[in-house]
């Protein structure tokens, strides 16, 4: 198992090949994928997916905007922001905490490459965590989309036992080098992966699957991964999400069973103005599900924005 994916090999059959790019930025290489005419619409991620959670959806977005799309730090092909205080390349100590990884973090990481691809996005869209991510960054001020499309949207911090659990869970496995070698070998195998997916509530199909098994399956990705969870505190995000000013759509699929949809609305309570959307008999990757389905009615709401033409 190679510490991380390598483009020439692991990237020769990645969705939409042809849009992707590789950019320096905020000190880290990152792996974008820029398609499309029109209107800047960014795209985030979840924990622990890549651009290859875009492959439907890309497509069809691009025939209405200019679509970027990245691997977040330390996911796919992406670089994993350096430790503070090292500066050679991949060094890092056991249960050293990366900043780069926290949400503030990623927020700063992914408005230094906003910044240096030159785009002010109108309109953004996460999944998941990836929600947050942009959450994060329109409150900071480092972007100013009209609307915020939350995609299942884990906006929330998980209450009680359950979310103490998790979070030390990740906190050790994150400080421990074997035993992020571990979770990779066993997150890279196939029937451990569709269990995984088929947990989320969603059904998708083989090459999604294979994808999912190609990144969860290599360290560095893992790594990043829990990392990730380990330093993630939704906390400062709930007290300020009352002060966000894009339009905040929040898409949820009826049968998501990774971040419940009676957290949607929770948050509609919080946000002056926040809508969902009900999407019945999809999971929390809806959008790898139905990205047509997911693609209207992201083009749905820019035209309500008049970010594009009605």
């Amino acid at each position: 198992m190679s510490k991380r994916l390598v483009w020439e090999r692991d990237g020769r059959d990645w969705p939409n090949h042809a849009a992707s790019r590789f950019v320096q930025a905020g000190g880290i290489n990152w792996h974008v994928q820029v398609v499309g005419t029109g209107p800047v619409l960014l795209l985030a991620h979840g924990t622990g997916a890549a651009t290859h959670s875009w492959r439907g959806l890309l497509p069809p977005l691009a025939a209405h905007f200019t679509v970027v799309a990245p691997d977040l730090p330390g996911h796919g092909f992406t670089e994993t922001p350096k430790p503070p205080g090292l500066s050679l390349p991949g060094l890092s100590l056991p249960g050293m905490a990366l900043p780069g990884l926290s949400l503030p973090g990623m927020a700063r990481e992914l408005g230094a490459l906003t910044q240096a691809l030159g785009i002010a996005p109108a309109m953004a869209v996460g999944h998941s965590a990836g929600a947050a991510i942009l959450a994060r960054m329109c409150l900071d001020g480092m972007i100013a989309p009209r609307v915020l499309v939350s995609l299942n949207g884990a906006l929330l911090p998980l209450f009680g036992l359950t979310g103490q659990v998790f979070s030390g869970i990740a906190k050790l496995m994150a400080g421990v080098p074997v035993l992020q070698t571990l979770f990779a070998r066993s997150a890279g195998d196939p029937a451990t992966v569709r269990r995984l997916l088929a947990g989320t509530g969603s059904a998708i199909d083989a090459a999604g699957v294979e994808f999912y098994r190609r990144v969860a399956g290599n360290r560095a990705h893992a790594a990043a991964a829990l990392q990730m969870m380990a330093n993630w505190d939704l906390q400062p995000l709930v007290r300020d999400l009352p002060r966000l000013k894009p339009h905040l759509a929040q898409v949820v699929g009826a049968n998501d069973r990774t971040i419940s949809p009676n957290d949607a609305v929770r948050v509609r309570n919080m946000v002056h103005g926040a809508e969902i959307i009900t999407l019945p008999g999809l999971g929390h990757l809806a959008h790898e599900e139905q990205p047509f389905q997911v693609a209207g009615l992201i083009v749905r709401l820019a035209r309500e924005a008049g970010v594009l033409p009605a």
